[in-house]
This record gives structure tokens, C-alpha cells and sequence, in this order.
């Protein structure tokens, strides 16, 4: 489901009222931990933390009218869905948060390749995501986006 909403706050004022407080301290957990020069905005009908065309003005391979994406947080209809980049490209992080996860959490962990949903909401355990979202800065993320979709 992508929200159709123009900003952040938009968006958060549609969030359904079960998924709302996990959303919002989701959303601060990110904001309070995310390197300097990611901004927050929406992207691809959810709030997305991108590499602005300020830092990287060759944008998104994918299409370069938009930012380098980095990171997605959505409200689905069962779940909200965290999206992680940086596991989808470097295994080293993968591994590293597939096993720290059930230090964590006692649920099982529910991924696909940058998708990581949380369907109990009261189960998000978000002081890992917390220091997930620390183990990447801008200049590495640009840095491993060139390496793995840049390749001549």
C-alpha cells in the first residue's frame, strides 16, 4: 500500500490508530539515531531517509530525478515494514543483525531482501533498530551504492 500524502506529516495523520504509536516511536527511534545528511522525507508513498541531490546529485539509478534512497518506514494493512538498504547490499551488516536479533526480540524474524516487518507492534525491538540505523553513514552508503549498482 503506497500513501498517496505529500509530507511526512500527512502521512503520519493517515496511519491507522493501532499502528500509530509504534509509527511514531519507530520514526523517532530513526530520527534520533540516523547519521547527519540523510533527510527525511516521502519517497515511494512511505517516509523515506534518502541521500539528498544536495549530497548526491546523480540521485537514484533507478531514476535520477529522485534522491539515493536509504531507508523506508510504512504502515501496512498487517504490519509496518521497515526497509534497510544497507542489509540488502552488504552481507557483513545482514549477518550482523540476524544475529542480533533474537537478543532482541522472542519473535520470529519476519525479512526479505531490505523488508523487515513487524507485525505485533508492541514486539519491535527498537533499540536494535536503533543501533542498525547508526552503522551506516552517508559517504558509506554512497560509497557501497557505487560499488554494487554503479559498476562499469
Amino acid at each position: 500500500m503506497q500513501s498517496q500524502a505529500k509530507s511526512v506529516e500527512e502521512y503520519m495523520n493517515q496511519v491507522p490508530d493501532n499502528q500509530r504509536e509504534a509509527i511514531t516511536f519507530f520514526r523517532k527511534t530513526i530520527l534520533e539515531n540516523i547519521p547527519s545528511g540523510f533527510s527525511e522525507q516521502m519517497n515511494y508513498g512511505m517516509i523515506g531517509y534518502v541521500v539528498p541531490h544536495s549530497i548526491y546529485p546523480k540521485g537514484y539509478h533507478c531514476d535520477p530525478k529522485l534522491p539515493l534512497p536509504f531507508l523506508g518506514l510504512a504502515a501496512q494493512k498487517n504490519f509496518i515494514a521497515f526497509y534497510h538498504m544497507g542489509i540488502y547490499v552488504h552481507p557483513d551488516l545482514l549477518h550482523w543483525f540476524t544475529a542480533e536479533f533474537p537478543k532482541h526480540s522472542k519473535l520470529k524474524l519476519d525479512m526479505g531482501k531490505s523488508c523487515i516487518r513487524f507485525k505485533n507492534v508492541s514486539q519491535i525491538p527498537y533499540a536494535l533498530i536503533g543501533e542498525l540505523v547508526q552503522k551506516i553513514g552517508v559517504s558509506d552508503w554512497i560509497n557501497l551504492y557505487e560499488s554494487i549498482y554503479l559498476k562499469s
